[in-house]
């Protein structure tokens, strides 16, 4: 039954790392289920897999957990789905209900690791509850804000015999008289703006067209939210730039113009912020979406708590059509997102590796990353245009790439997939390898190997002048990809880069690209090189 009520919510996978704290469940997901069992090589990679899938689809993958300590693996996955707000619905295999040994000093608790970073938890008392448990984690992961639930089961629990009906998903309310009189009052708001500005998060991707319509009917300048560059697409006019690292004052211009900002399906974290300092305290802040959490700053703040879709049409309908010119940003964006002259680096240019790549792929390419300094490359020069086409996590996330693609592929089949990341990443989590070439998951992995581990090199040579515990050795990462049934090639010149991912392509089978990349371009404005020069000279 707990089958049942899975695939009746539109759940496809569930993801796991094997072991007999569920042998009943997986015989069933293996053999008489509707989902898809994915069977991962680690922990953490099954829950960003699962993390990744429910971002994607936007319906939560199932993450099932074992007993033991490998349950402790299981965090870095979940804690992303409650930071990016990612639907996911985790299956801890809990002790068995009847004890016979009376001893639970061995044990622990697996609820209380996850409690902090769910949004919803419960054990299993008895058999009969978990249909309904499930169905109401399932209604939970996708009320509000989304995020994870966590629901633990006893061993046995999974063959007990259940007789009664098929539990219903609580449906959220229809609240169209409340979206209404919140649509006029932020059209009038509108209305009254010089300089009305948006930022985009992860809760516009399902209504991204509604948003599209609105910027051109009101004349709204957009940004998008930190690793959210797929929540507006990039090439628009109205596209005022992506609020991540390293933004240059004049493409802030629009925000440092502003007299109204509304943060749509956005946390307005740290780095979207630019270091809390947007909103300013003198800009009118209307803050829209669903799970919203007080807002602490100075100045005037309105929250309006509904679906975002909904909402942006009811605003289309009742606001006034007003053109507006499109702001400095725009320009100013187009530049900060061309490639420079990279002709005089040693070895291949990151920027020349994210340029070769975004011409090669289709248009609609999904991309995932992680949180190397070669995601710094990605979020600047390549220009996300289509809608799901970025997954990356919002906080740190190492390792996150490669599992990501997987899961992408597994779920869009049709659609290529690129795992942007380093060698410091793709060696965390980088044997999911193999279990794409199990899956038969055509992903591509575009690996920047330059022998360090990047960020904290960058701030190493900026503090002390020296580098200490960074160094890395060359991998065959190209010889190592074969080893595990993929293709693999080894890239050493900028001449080397379209042929080679144009065969990729053509292969259809999962592939790996060894980039050696130029250790000393460590960020799209650094050269190593300099900061040890400014260290001397002071």
């Amino acid at each position: 039954m707990a089958v049942r009520v899975l695939s009746d919510a539109g759940v496809q996978r569930a993801y796991t790392v094997p072991a007999d704290s569920f042998l009943d469940l997986l015989d069933v997901l293996q053999f008489e289920s509707p989902l898809t069992l994915v069977n991962a090589r680690q922990e953490t990679a099954a829950a960003f897999m699962a993390e990744a899938e429910g971002k994607l689809r936007e319906i939560p993958a199932v993450l099932l957990g074992a007993r033991g300590a490998g349950v402790v693996h299981l965090l870095s996955g979940v804690r992303n789905a409650a930071q990016d707000e990612s639907p996911l619905v985790v299956l801890l295999a809990d002790r068995p209900s009847v004890n016979l040994t009376g001893d639970d000093a061995d044990d622990f608790d697996p609820l209380e690791l996850f409690r902090p970073f769910v949004k919803w938890s419960a054990r299993a008392e008895v058999a009969a509850e978990v249909p309904g448990l499930l169905a109401e984690a399932l209604g939970e992961v996708q009320r509000g804000r989304r995020g994870p639930a966590v629901l633990a089961v006893p061993d046995d629990f999974w063959i007990a015999p259940y007789g009664g009906p098929v539990p219903q998903i609580p449906v959220q309310p229809d609240r169209t008289g409340a979206l209404l009189r919140s649509a006029d009052e932020v059209a009038g708001l509108v209305a009254d703006a010089r300089y009305p500005v948006v930022i985009a998060g992860a809760g516009v991707r399902a209504a991204r067209d509604e948003l599209v319509a609105v910027a051109e009917q009101l004349g709204l300048s957009v940004y998008n939210a930190f690793r959210r560059q797929d929540a507006f697409p990039e090439n628009h006019a109205r596209y005022a730039g992506h609020l991540g690292l390293g933004i240059p004052a004049r493409q802030l211009d629009a925000l440092d113009r502003a007299d109204l900002v509304l943060a749509i399906g956005t946390r307005l974290d740290e780095v979207t912020t630019q270091n809390f300092r947007y909103p300013l305290p003198g800009q009118t802040l209307v803050v829209i979406g669903t799970g919203l959490t007080p807002t602490r700053r100075r100045g005037l703040t309105f929250r309006i708590e509904c679906e975002i879709g909904p909402f942006l049409r009811e605003l289309s309908a009742v606001a006034i059509p007003r053109t507006r010119r499109s702001s400095a940003a725009n320009a100013a964006t187009h530049t900060f997102m061309t490639p420079p002259d990279t002709r005089d680096s040693a070895y291949v240019h990151p920027a020349e590796v994210v340029r070769a790549v975004r011409k090669t792929v289709p248009e609609d390419t999904i991309v995932t990353s992680d949180s190397s300094k070669f995601a710094g490359f990605v979020h600047r020069y390549w220009c996300f245009t289509a809608p799901h086409t970025q997954l990356g996590p919002a906080d740190r996330g190492t390792g996150y790439a490669v599992p990501a693609a997987v899961a992408a592929k597994l779920t869009e089949p049709k659609r290529c997939v690129v795992a942007m990341t380093g060698d410091g990443g793709l060696l965390s989590t980088g044997q999911e390898l193999e279990t794409a070439v199990r899956y038969r998951a055509a992903v591509i992995i575009v690996v920047s190997q330059n022998g360090l581990y990047g960020e904290l090199a960058m701030h190493q040579a900026r503090a002390h002048g020296r580098l200490s515990g960074v160094a890395l050795e060359h991998v065959d990462f190209a010889a190592w990809a074969r080893s595990l049934g993929a293709v693999g090639y080894t890239i050493e010149s900028p001449e080397q880069l379209e042929p080679t991912l144009a065969r990729a392509l053509r292969h259809q089978r999962p592939s790996l690209l060894d980039v050696r990349t130029d250790p000393d371009v460590i960020d799209p404005d650094v050269r190593l090189s300099a900061l040890f020069r400014a260290d001397r000279s002071t």
